[in-house]
């Protein structure tokens, strides 16, 4: 295992080079080092063709994320964007990485231990056709998951195998092309090393092994020194086979004196083999979806839950309009989503869901929307806002459009489970709650609402149909690329009190929102200017009032420095001031694992009472976060009574902090930063805005990323609690409503573990590629503790067609190319070559990846087709990619660069390369 380091850190330089890393005690490469390497090189690759597809030229100014992202995507639109979704997706990849070491540490499949070579590229080929038929159906954040197990797998290979003593330079592509045989493995009863009794010996592997090029690796013993006779052990102090003979241990994941070129090697081999990967899986993707699987959009998705029944007829049509003129107003824009969503919901009809990225396509969808049904006040709004969270991307804003109260208010705890494990914002648009229609209900009847937006960071909106269009600027507001969070409070009840907030030089667009009745307020400048709640246009901004929400967009020449608003009411109420700005930060929650490779893990569910709470934190800056100085990072309570506990920041670099706090407040809290954006010296403050709390309940589950449709899987979780013990009720649901069977209580013990486990069983007809979300809440005996485990897979058919399409190039006429190249303009050159996917599954896409010219081909319904090239003589290089229905990817090329006046390839030549044959690697 190329160990994880204590922290998953990572210095993010987009150079050529291998990308630079921060190691925690010894100077070894990480799985995190070699996964950004493979990650930013390919995402740069991908970015260039991108951008030069287009016409604009890929040209970031510094080594950030934060300026990477910026060159991808800023010459497409104006406007700023933020590194924070493209940060995220790597945390997750690096985070599930090293959940491989948390996880499976005695599986010997997971890391090619003792020998399991068969079932580790099982277990590699298995994830990459999961993570396609995930991308094919857009589930983005599944992939990004199974994509760091994968990795970690495949990376092992080359540090637990004698792959690298055998003189392999290059990656073995037969571990990702399962049509490919893995040859010459070392049978059980064959010795493989020689006894080191040192335990640090150069090289154990003996002659007759390395002589006849078998492959072996080393056998891992946690808890057993058992390995058949003769063999090599992993090494290490946890390995205890490691003192059985033959001693030692050939594992490379470590740079020690005996072994430093050995581990230099894998190192290689590993960064190259997970290129090879990377490119196979863009390959199937596109290159659009490899960059959204990777966090690079301009912005996130547009995602509506609208109400359809009978008595939202006169509403509805607002609606439409309202979601029609936001979806134009973003069109051609750096803010233009990157897709939209929708979820009607009925009674008792909820659905169907909706995802397209063509605005065409959503404005179509939404005026088909029509009210009816219905009849009890009640409706299924949960059920709706539960399959938009379990679809959307993560950190996205959702927003819902509704008259009623819920009937599926038990949904609740599972909502708020959602938005904890995804830091999506939601806020809703309750239409005539008090008025003609609904004179019965009282605005307590929307409390659940409350708590969910409260949870989420979002708004009530209280709102009548005439006023809706403007209520919905909130919409505008937030649905916006680099969108921040300054400050956020709710009070109930509500009280007089002054709220101080810093506002930087970088913020832009910057909007305070107060939700609540009867209520004045008075802001005040740093230079102590000042406006109150009845001046509409004043000196510091703009002031609208629509319902129960009062917008206070501040003008665009506002002062950096600390600004107060005086809040008073004597009714419940919020407050959120937000900005537009590159400066942010994400986080997660975090506990430290052991193992013969410890590190973090992050933590589903809610972070544990009584004990002190780690956080890791990855800090965006204007020009990278070398511009950003962080001085205090910690957790405030957002209502009353205000409490606020810091932890001393650990910078380890590039952008990335470890704090512990040890005393977390009581009651629900949000992360708070302050620091320095040193590109203008001005003080920063930035908050999250999903509300957390601890829990004594600990709940774990561990499950693989995929299942076939109609088999069982088991899946083993574990509750603990740290105060009361008793019988706690277990509950589970999943988005997609599968059979499960569980024990609906269990008892508990203060202080010890207790196992069960939950089958789930999706149904033979369920389709491939189907995400599933599945929430497992466990609570106290009175009801008022509990926590959850929130786990992700997928369901996908077994793939058994693993050719890739194949390639004929038919006949190239280029002997009219001038051999100096200085003189090609006005002479052009033809290809045409036969493609066909023999008994597969059928191509589905072709591509021009390289080339200038005009490319075309026959029908795909066709067993043969067809394609032809024709470029200038200017443009001498061609490639393009045939993917069939399952994701095996292939890739023609041919050049017509001529050297020494003769031409570099025949024009005859069959020039079919397998995409998983790295093309060029450029090693430092």
């Amino acid at each position: 295992m190329l160990p994880l380091t204590a922290i998953p850190l990572l210095a993010l330089m987009l150079s050529d080079n291998v990308v630079a890393f921060v190691s925690i005690g010894g100077g070894a490469s990480s799985h995190v080092s070699i996964t950004g390497t493979a990650l930013l090189q390919k995402v740069k690759e991908t970015c260039r063709a991108v951008a030069e597809g287009s016409g604009h030229e890929f040209n970031p100014t510094g080594n950030s994320p934060e300026e990477l992202v910026q060159a991808c995507l800023g010459p497409t639109a104006a406007g700023e964007v933020s590194a924070a979704k493209f940060r995220s997706a790597l945390q997750t990849i690096y985070m599930q990485n090293g959940n491989v070491d948390c996880q499976h540490a005695d599986s010997a499949p997971h890391h090619f231990n003792s020998e399991a070579f068969l079932e580790g590229r099982g277990l590699i080929t298995g994830g990459v056709a999961v993570i396609k038929v995930n991308l094919r159906n857009e589930n983005f954040q599944a992939a990004r998951e199974t994509l760091g197990k994968v990795l970690h797998t495949l990376q092992d290979f080359y540090s637990h195998s004698n792959w690298v003593e055998l003189g392999y330079t290059e990656p073995y592509v037969n571990l990702i092309r399962p049509d490919l045989p893995l040859e010459n493995l070392a049978d059980r009863d064959t010795a493989t090393c020689s006894d080191c009794a040192s335990g640090t010996c150069p090289n154990q592997i003996l002659p007759n092994i390395l002589q006849e090029k078998k492959l072996t690796s080393g056998y891992m013993g946690n808890s057993s020194p058992t390995k058949p006779k003769g063999k090599c052990s992993h090494g290490g102090a946890a390995d205890q086979t490691s003192t059985v003979v033959p001693r030692g241990g050939i594992s490379k994941d470590e740079r020690r004196s005996d072994n430093a070129a050995l581990h230099t090697a894998a190192v290689s081999a590993a960064t190259a083999a997970s290129l090879q990967l990377l490119e196979d899986i863009r390959g199937a993707a596109g290159d659009n979806d490899f960059l959204r699987m990777m966090g690079i959009a301009r912005s996130s998705v547009l995602c509506f839950v609208i109400d359809t029944t009978g008595s939202m007829s006169d509403d509805i049509d607002e609606a439409k309009a309202v979601a029609n003129d936001i979806i134009n107003s973003k069109r051609g824009t750096q803010d233009e989503p990157s897709e939209y969503i929708l979820v009607p919901f009925n009674d008792p009809k909820v659905g169907p869901l909706i995802r397209t990225n063509d605005a065409d396509v959503m404005k179509k969808k939404i005026a088909e929307l029509k009210a009816n049904g219905g009849g009890d006040e009640p409706e299924m709004c949960l059920s709706g806002l539960r399959l938009a969270l379990t679809s959307a991307p993560a950190s996205s804003y959702i927003y819902v459009f509704t008259d009623a109260t819920a009937k599926d208010i038990y949904l609740r705890d599972a909502i708020l489970a959602l938005i904890r494990s995804t830091k999506t914002t939601v806020s809703f648009f309750l239409t005539n709650v008090i008025g003609r229609r609904r004179r019965s209900l009282t605005v307590s009847s929307f409390d659940g609402y409350r708590a969910i937006t409260l949870a989420s960071g979002g708004q009530v909106i209280q709102v009548s149909k005439t006023n809706l269009p403007e209520a919905t600027d909130i919409i505008l507001d937030t649905s916006t690329s680099a969108l921040v969070t300054v400050l956020q409070r709710s009070r109930n009840p509500g009280k007089q009190e002054m709220f101080p907030f810093t506002l930087d030089a970088s913020l832009k667009n910057i909007t305070l929102y107060i939700t609540g009745n009867k209520i004045s307020f008075t802001l005040t400048s740093p230079a102590g200017e000042t406006q109150s709640n009845d001046e509409t246009s004043g000196k510091l901004g703009i002031i609208q009032t629509v319902g129960n929400l009062r917008r206070i967009r501040l003008y665009e020449d506002k002062e950096a420095g600390t600004w107060r608003i005086n809040i008073n009411s004597n009714e419940p109420y919020t407050l959120k001031v937000t900005g537009q700005s590159i400066i942010t930060f994400i986080y997660d929650f975090v506990e430290a694992f052991q193992g013969p490779h410890p590190g973090y893990a992050a933590i589903t569910g809610l972070p544990q009472a009584g004990q002190p709470v780690t956080l890791l934190l990855s800090v965006m800056g204007r020009k990278g976060p070398s511009s950003v100085t962080i001085n205090t990072i910690g957790l405030v309570t957002t209502s009353v009574p205000e409490n606020v506990s810091s932890g001393t920041p650990i910078d380890m670099g590039n952008g990335d902090i470890v704090v512990t706090i040890s005393s977390v407040p009581k009651g629900e809290f949000v992360v708070m930063l302050n620091g320095t954006d040193t590109v203008s010296n001005t003080q920063i403050q930035r908050q999250s805005t999903t509300q957390m709390s601890t829990s004594k309940v600990a709940i774990k589950a561990v499950v693989d990323s995929s299942m076939e449709p109609g088999k069982v899987v088991s899946i083993p979780f574990s509750v603990l609690t740290q105060g009361p013990g008793g019988n706690f009720a277990i509950t589970a649901r999943n988005g997609e409503e599968f059979p499960m069977s569980y024990p609906k209580t269990l008892t508990l013990t203060t202080g010890q573990q207790s196992k069960a486990t939950l089958t789930i069983t999706p149904p033979a007809t369920t389709p491939s590629g189907t995400d599933v979300t599945l929430i497992i809440e466990a609570k106290s005996p009175s009801g008022a503790d509990s926590n959850y485990a929130v786990l992700r897979f997928s369901v996908a058919n077994k793939i058994t067609d693993f050719i890739q399409p194949s390639c004929e190039v038919v006949e190239v006429q280029a002997d009219g190319c001038p051999e100096d190249v200085t003189h090609c303009d006005g002479y052009w050159w033809e290809l045409s070559a036969n493609l066909t996917d023999g008994n597969g599954t059928g191509i589905e896409r072709i591509t021009l990846r390289q080339g200038g010219g005009d490319f075309s081909y026959t029908s795909l319904n066709a067993p043969l087709i067809h394609a032809t090239y024709n470029a200038s003589c200017c443009s001498q290089i061609v490639e393009f990619i045939a993917v069939d229905k399952v994701g095996n990817v292939g890739k023609c090329y041919h050049s017509i660069v001529r050297s020494g006046g003769s031409p570099a390839l025949s024009p005859s030549l069959l020039l079919w390369l397998s995409l998983l044959v790295p093309a060029i690697i450029s090693w430092p």
